[in-house]
C-alpha cells in the first residue's frame, strides 16, 4: 500500500488565507472563556455562544465559496458528495452510544488521500448532512462542523508512510483527533454548565491557569469516558479499514486524474488516436 497523495481541491492562496483565518475564528469561538479579561462584558455575557454559532457559519460558507472557487471540479464534488454521504449514513450507528463514533475514520481515510483542503470540506459537510438526517440542527452544530473540519484538515497534512506505518500513523492520530474534539466541544458549553461543583464550574474573570484546571478537571469527570470511547472507535475502525478504503480511494484517485492539467482537444486531434496523446489529455478529455 502506497503513500501517495493527491489534491482533489487546490487551494489558492486567498483559499489558505480563509481557511486560516476561520481557524482563528474559531479558536476564539471555543476558548474565549480562557481568553477574556475579568473586566470585558462578554466574560459576564450569556449570549456568547449564540454570537459564535450565528458568526461561524458565515465564516464557513465563505471557506467553503472559496475554496470551490479556486480549484474543486466536478469530479471533486461527486467524490465528496459520496464521502459525506456514507459518513452521514455512518454517524447515527454509534453517535451517544458511550462515546462510540462512526464517521471519524472515513475523515481521516478521505483526508489523507485526497489532502487537507479536501478533508476540510468533508469534514464539515458530512456533520452538516448527519445533523439534517439525525435532527441534531442547533447552537452546537457550527461547532462539530468546524471540529470535524479540523480533524480531516490535520489528517491531510501527517507525513508520508506506507504499509503499516501509514496504518499505525493512521489510527494513532485518529485516537488522537477523537480525543481533542471531545475536548473542544466541551469548551463549547462548559461555560455555561450549572449545577457543577465549585471544581468544574467556569468562574468568569478567574486567572487562565485557574480556569484551565477547572476545564480539565470538568472534562476528567464528565467526558473522559466518551473522549475514550470516541478515540478507540477511530483508532479501531481506521486500523480495521485503512488498507482496502486507502486502496479504493487511490484507485478512484488516479482514474479521476485530479491534479493532471485540463486540455481542450478539437475532433481532429482525438480521430489521430492515443499514440500521439499524453496521458493527461487522455484523462481529460471527453469520451
Amino acid at each position: 500500500m502506497s503513500g501517495e497523495r493527491v489534491r482533489a481541491i487546490r487551494l489558492r492562496p486567498r483559499s489558505a488565507v480563509a481557511v486560516a483565518l476561520v481557524s482563528a475564528a474559531g479558536l476564539v469561538a471555543f476558548g474565549w472563556p480562557l481568553l477574556v479579561g475579568p473586566d470585558s462584558g462578554l466574560a459576564h455575557s450569556a449570549d456568547a455562544p449564540l454570537l459564535f454559532a450565528l458568526v461561524l457559519p458565515l465564516l464557513l460558507a465563505v471557506v467553503l465559496a472559496e475554496i470551490s472557487e479556486g480549484g474543486m471540479d466536478v469530479k471533486a464534488v461527486a467524490m465528496l458528495g459520496v464521502l459525506s454521504a456514507v459518513g452521514a449514513a455512518l454517524r447515527p450507528l454509534g453517535a451517544g452510544t458511550a462515546g462510540l463514533e462512526t464517521v471519524f475514520f472515513l475523515l481521516v481515510l478521505g483526508g489523507r488521500v485526497f489532502g487537507a483542503g479536501f478533508g476540510f470540506v468533508q469534514g464539515a459537510v458530512t456533520l452538516f448532512a448527519s445533523a439534517l438526517i439525525t435532527g441534531g440542527v442547533g447552537p452546537w452544530l457550527p461547532f462539530q462542523m468546524l471540529g470535524a473540519a479540523w480533524v480531516g484538515w490535520g489528517a491531510g497534512l501527517l507525513p508520508r508512510a506506507t504499509g503499516r506505518r501509514e496504518v499505525a500513523l493512521l489510527a494513532g492520530y485518529g485516537a488522537l483527533a477523537g480525543l481533542a474534539y471531545g475536548m473542544l466541544l466541551n469548551l463549547s458549553f462548559w461555560p455555561f454548565s450549572t449545577g457543577l461543583g465549585g471544581g468544574l464550574s467556569f468562574v468568569p474573570g478567574a486567572p487562565l491557569t485557574e480556569n484551565l484546571h477547572r476545564f480539565v478537571v470538568f472534562s476528567l469527570a464528565t467526558s473522559l469516558g466518551w473522549d475514550l470511547g470516541r478515540a478507540v472507535t477511530n483508532a479501531v475502525l481506521v486500523a480495521v479499514t485503512a488498507r482496502p478504503v486507502l486502496g479504493a480511494l487511490r484507485r478512484a484517485a488516479r482514474r479521476a486524474a485530479f491534479e493532471a492539467p485540463v486540455t481542450f482537444t478539437s475532433a481532429a486531434e482525438r480521430a489521430a488516436g492515443p499514440g500521439e496523446r499524453s496521458p493527461g489529455e487522455l484523462a481529460q478529455s471527453p469520451p
